[in-house]
């Protein structure tokens, strides 16, 4: 195992999940439903779920499209996701 890899991954998306919508929404499932273990588990089982896929889609669409490509998509992707927040039409 690439650790470098690893320490970066966790890095960048414990950050990007801290206080996002997921969060908060855990946060009010455990408070409604009073079993945080419950809540816990399923949120983490989700969580590996969704991170399965996208590592699967990634390894899927790196083998027809270069990494360049890919990161020039993804930002543009960004932008106009941050452009439709921006102005209020997402």
């Amino acid at each position: 195992m690439d650790f470098k890899v690893f320490l970066a991954t966790f890095g960048t998306i414990f950050l990007a999940e801290l206080g996002d919508k997921t969060q908060l929404a855990c946060i009010l499932m455990a408070a409604k439903t009073g079993k945080p273990v419950s809540v816990f588990l399923g949120t983490a089982t989700a969580l590996v779920l969704v991170s399965l896929l996208g590592v699967l889609f990634a390894q899927l669409v790196c083998q027809y499209l270069p990494g360049e490509i890919i990161k020039k998509v993804a930002a543009i992707g960004f932008v106009v996701i941050g452009g439709l927040m921006f102005w209020g039409k997402l």
